[in-house]
């Protein structure tokens, strides 16, 4: 009897076992493929003044829910105090969490709460410099960083960034101590790639052993590895995903500044007519750079403005950028090299309406990565952007002038039941079609 009941009970343990939910994280968490990244960038210091990776932590449901499936983390490492101009990225230890942010186990729960909540975490990392009283500079390897005629080390040459040393990579030291320390946070840590800080200023050849050894720690799992950097190098040598589209946000704003639409359409053509088979520009209207000078608030004249340049930005071509504070209309500017408060329940309909536009970028390929028409107009981007088989096809209009304007419509849109997917609602339009003052519309035929 005594063996039947013990029987019986390992029969209830196995199969309590078996109902439990499996591992969240290693059931919905899955690296995007590099065409499908939506990114969100996180700068601790606008969600708190200490101890901020429990507070980007805390709001982990909040920013999932924007659809977003790839968090960058800027530096987490601890600052340099020599010459210090309190940048994060002036480091002094590769391997360590700045008490400022936290600590390394708080940004291990922020890893494994990505994962959790089905994102993948990438995170900063500055490759070309350290602080002046960096770890290696103070283990006297002086031989890592360059130095001038009388042997003195220098700051980055042609930069005003008189806070860090530069690296020497003609030192093979040096570049095995880099790429160890990268291994750290990719082996130990967990984390699914790098955004590589100022990637053009380091050699190409670099990279390329690095992101190797890399790939081979983490697999079976992949990892996305972003370049900081223009050059198309970053992908035939460097062997990166994605790169920066800087040319394009230039070009974006010379638009809203009065140029012609059709410069949108030519600097789309001129960064993609280069880049190797499955390679991504990273699109974006802002990031921690940019807003430190002006918001897309203040950049493209509003809320309405913003919302215009952010859909005829990623929708014509790349992988989107939301930089956190953004979603929620943020209007002044964001100096990162202090805490500078947001205000997350601001502007709900900004954070609704970019919560709407990814997710209809995420339901309908095509918008985000289908074959693209483009129809000059100097005042309105028009573009059709097709699906597989050309069966769905979306017409994307965007006024980019803050004053209504009147726009011809491509022949075969004339006359035909069309649905407005922001709004749901359905119509035919005839030849031409006004816009209101900076707004767009993305209509679907079937």
């Amino acid at each position: 009897m005594n063996k039947i009941k013990t029987l019986m009970l390992a029969l209830v343990i196995i199969s309590m076992a078996a109902c439990q939910p499996k591992d969240k994280k290693a059931a919905s968490y899955e690296l995007p493929a590099v065409e499908d990244v939506v990114m969100y960038q996180v700068n601790p210091r606008v969600f708190a003044p200490e101890n901020s990776l429990k507070v980007v932590a805390s709001r982990i449901d909040s920013i999932a829910d924007l659809g977003v499936n790839v968090m960058w983390v800027m530096p987490i490492y601890p600052i340099g105090k020599e010459k210090s101009k309190n940048s994060p990225y002036s480091i002094s230890d590769y391997t360590a969490v700045a008490p400022e942010f936290g600590t390394i186990e708080d940004f291990k729960a922020l890893v494994d709460s990505c994962h959790a909540h089905g994102m993948s975490i990438i995170l900063d990392w500055v490759a070309n410099h350290t602080a002046w009283d960096s770890k290696w500079m103070n283990e006297g390897h002086k031989d890592w960083y360059t130095q001038d005629s009388t042997g003195t080390v220098i700051f980055p040459e042609g930069t005003d960034w008189t806070d860090v040393a530069d690296l020497n990579y003609d030192n093979p030291e040096m570049r095995a101590a880099m790429r160890q320390a990268m291994l750290f946070w990719i082996k130990d840590i967990g984390i699914d790639g790098f955004r590589c800080d100022v990637a053009d200023q380091v050699p190409a050849d670099f990279w390329r052993g690095a992101i190797d050894s890399l790939r081979k720690a983490a697999a079976p799992r992949r990892i996305l590895m972003l370049a900081e950097g223009a050059n198309v190098d970053n992908f035939t040598v460097g062997g990166f995903d994605m790169n920066y589209a800087w040319g394009f946000m230039h070009d974006m704003r010379q638009v809203w500044g009065g140029e012609s639409a059709k410069l949108a359409f030519t600097s789309d053509s001129a960064e993609y007519a280069q880049l190797p088979a499955g390679k991504v520009k990273m699109r974006f209207t802002t990031n921690h750079d940019e807003s430190t000078k002006a918001t897309p608030f203040g950049m493209f004249g509003g809320d309405r403005g913003a919302m215009a340049a952010w859909v005829g930005t990623v929708f014509l071509h790349g992988g989107p950028l939301v930089y956190g504070s953004q979603e929620v209309g943020y209007e002044k500017p964001i100096n990162f090299f202090q805490y500078v408060p947001v205000d997350w329940m601001a502007k709900p309909e900004i954070r609704a309406e970019y919560k709407k536009l990814i997710a209809l970028m995420k339901e309908n390929p095509a918008l985000h990565k289908g074959e693209l028409t483009a129809f000059p107009d100097d005042d309105v981007m028009v573009f059709v952007k097709s699906g597989a088989g050309k069966k769905d096809k979306f017409l994307i209009l965007v006024n980019v002038r803050d004053a209504a304007k009147s726009v011809s419509l491509p022949k075969e849109w004339t006359g035909c039941e069309l649905t407005d997917v922001m709004t749901g609602e359905k119509m035919t339009l005839s030849d031409k079609t006004e816009l209101k003052p900076y707004e767009y519309r993305i209509l679907l035929r079937r």
